[in-house]
C-alpha cells in the first residue's frame, strides 16, 4: 500500500451539518486545519446566497429547541449573534399536560430567574450562521458533492487512508464521523451500534395558530405519542412548529388529509389550548429510531453527534447533545494539539469518550423511560402517572432542578458550553 506522506490536513471531518461545521470552526480556530467533505452538492456560499428568498417564502419545517449551553458554544463559536439577528424565538415557558388524564407541570423561566429557558430556532438558520463563520476560517477547506467509500486500516500513528467517490485517496490523521445517524464513516471503520425502531414517525409541519403561543412551548401526550407545539418568531406569535410524533399508519393517515380536516384534528388532539389551528404548511414524516454506537472511538477515528447516538425528540435533547459533543470533542483535540500528541491515538480520543458516553446513554434512557411512561397504559398507571405530574408541579425545587437540567445548566459542562464563557 501506498506509504503516507505529510499531510497538509490536520483532521478531516465527514459531514458539514450543524455538528461537522461547529467541529470545523473551533478546530480552524486553535490553529488546525481542517477539511469537511460533504455529499451534498450546494456550497455553503450557495445556502447563505439562497437563504433570505427561502425566509421570505416560509419557515424551516425543522427546528430545534436549543439549550442555553447550546447557546453558549454557539456564541463562542461567533454564530448565535447572526442566529439571533435572523429568526429566533426565545421561550419564557413550558406547559405539558397528560391527554389521558388529569396530571400537567408548568415550567417558568421567571421562576428560575433567567429572561428565556431557551430558543427555538430553524435548522436552516443555525446551519446558515455555521457556514458564514466556517467561510471566514483560512484554516478550512470543504469539498462538497464528494462521498467516503473506503477506509483503510490505520497506520502507527492512528491515521487512515480514505478513498472518495471522485477516485482520490487521501490521508487523514484523524477521521472525525459527523455524517448523521445512518453514519457511513461508523459504517466503514467498524464500530457497530444497537439500534431499534420506535414505533413512531415524527410528523412536522409549520402551523398558525387562532390564539397567541404566548412565547411558550405546548406538549401534550396524547394516546398515539407527543404532541408539540414549538413557537416561532413572529410579529404575531400565532406562528408554531408542529412535532407530532404517532404510529406509523396514523402518521400516513395524518399525510393524506386535505389541510382542513388536518388542522380540525391537530386542533382536537391539543385540547385547543391554542385556539383552533388555522393553516398548515406542507407536511413531511420522519421515522423515528434510537441508536447507539458501542464505541465512539477506535484508532484515527471519533464519532460526534447523531452518528454516535440519537434519541426520541419528545424532549427536544438531540441536537444539544450533539453540540455538547462537540464543546467535548475540540476542547480534548485543542489540548492534544498544543501539546503536539497525535491526535488519531486512542490515548487522546478516549478523554472524549469519557467525557461524553455515559452521559449520552443516560440521557437515551431517561427518554425511553419517558417515552414508555407516557405511552398507553391501563388507567391505575394513567392515575399515578397524572398524581406524579401535579406532585412535580407543586414541588418548585425539583420542579426547577429538572428545568436546569433541560437547560442545559450542570456542574459539568464542558467550558465551551459554559455561559460565563459564551462571550470569549
Amino acid at each position: 500500500m501506498q506509504q503516507p506522506e505529510k499531510s497538509s490536513t490536520d483532521v478531516v471531518i465527514n459531514g458539514a451539518g450543524m455538528v461537522g461545521a461547529a467541529l470545523a470552526c473551533l478546530l480552524a480556530s486553535a490553529g488546525m486545519r481542517v477539511l469537511v467533505l460533504e455529499p451534498r452538492k450546494e456550497t455553503p456560499q450557495q445556502l447563505l446566497d439562497v437563504l433570505p428568498e427561502l425566509q421570505a417564502q416560509g419557515y424551516d419545517a425543522r427546528v430545534s429547541a436549543l439549550t442555553l449551553a447550546s447557546q453558549a458554544l454557539l456564541t463562542h463559536i461567533g454564530a448565535w449573534p447572526t442566529m439571533a439577528a435572523t429568526r429566533a424565538a426565545a421561550y419564557q415557558g413550558m406547559e405539558v399536560w397528560d391527554g389521558l388524564g388529569s396530571g400537567h407541570v408548568h415550567f417558568s423561566a421567571a421562576e428560575l430567574h433567567e429572561p428565556y429557558l431557551g430558543h427555538i430556532v430553524e435548522n436552516r438558520v443555525t446551519l446558515a450562521a455555521l457556514y458564514q463563520c466556517l467561510l471566514m476560517q483560512s484554516g478550512i477547506e470543504v469539498r462538497n458533492a464528494v462521498q467516503m467509500t473506503a477506509l483503510s486500516a490505520p497506520d502507527a500513528q492512528g491515521g487512515r487512508w480514505l478513498t472518495l467517490s471522485d477516485g482520490e485517496s487521501l490521508y487523514a490523521p484523524l477521521l472525525i464521523g459527523a455524517d448523521g445517524a445512518e453514519s457511513p464513516t461508523r459504517q466503514l471503520a467498524g464500530i457497530p451500534a444497537t439500534a431499534w425502531d420506535y414505533g413512531h414517525h415524527a410528523l412536522v409541519t409549520t402551523v398558525t395558530t387562532e390564539t397567541s403561543h404566548q412565547w411558550q412551548c405546548w406538549q401534550r401526550f396524547t394516546e398515539d405519542g407527543p404532541l408539540a407545539f414549538l413557537p416561532l418568531a413572529s410579529a404575531t406569535a400565532d406562528r408554531a412548529s408542529i412535532v407530532w410524533s404517532t404510529s406509523p399508519a396514523h402518521a400516513r393517515a395524518l399525510l393524506a388529509m386535505d389541510d382542513q380536516a388536518f388542522c380540525e384534528a391537530l386542533s382536537r388532539a391539543s385540547d385547543t389550548r391554542l385556539g383552533r389551528v388555522l393553516t398548515a404548511e406542507p407536511r413531511q414524516a420522519i421515522n423515528l429510531r434510537q441508536r447507539h454506537a458501542h464505541s465512539y472511538v477506535v484508532p484515527g477515528v471519533v464519532l460526534a453527534g447523531d452518528a454516535a447516538h440519537t434519541i426520541h425528540p419528545l424532549a427536544g435533547q438531540g441536537v444539544n447533545l450533539g453540540f455538547l459533543d462537540v464543546a467535548a470533542l475540540a476542547e480534548v483535540l485543542m489540548e492534544a494539539h498544543a501539546q503536539g500528541e497525535l491526535l488519531g491515538s486512542l490515548s487522546v480520543l478516549r478523554r472524549y469518550q469519557r467525557l461524553r458516553r455515559s452521559d449520552n446513554l443516560r440521557m437515551s434512557a431517561t427518554m425511553e423511560m419517558f417515552r414508555r411512561l407516557f405511552g398507553e397504559r391501563p388507567a391505575p398507571v394513567r392515575l399515578l402517572r397524572s398524581s406524579g405530574m401535579n406532585l412535580v408541579n407543586h414541588l418548585s425545587p425539583l420542579k426547577n432542578h429538572l428545568a436546569m437540567l433541560a437547560m442545559g445548566l450542570h456542574s459539568d459542562l464542558p467550558r465551551l458550553a459554559q455561559r460565563d464563557n459564551s462571550a470569549a
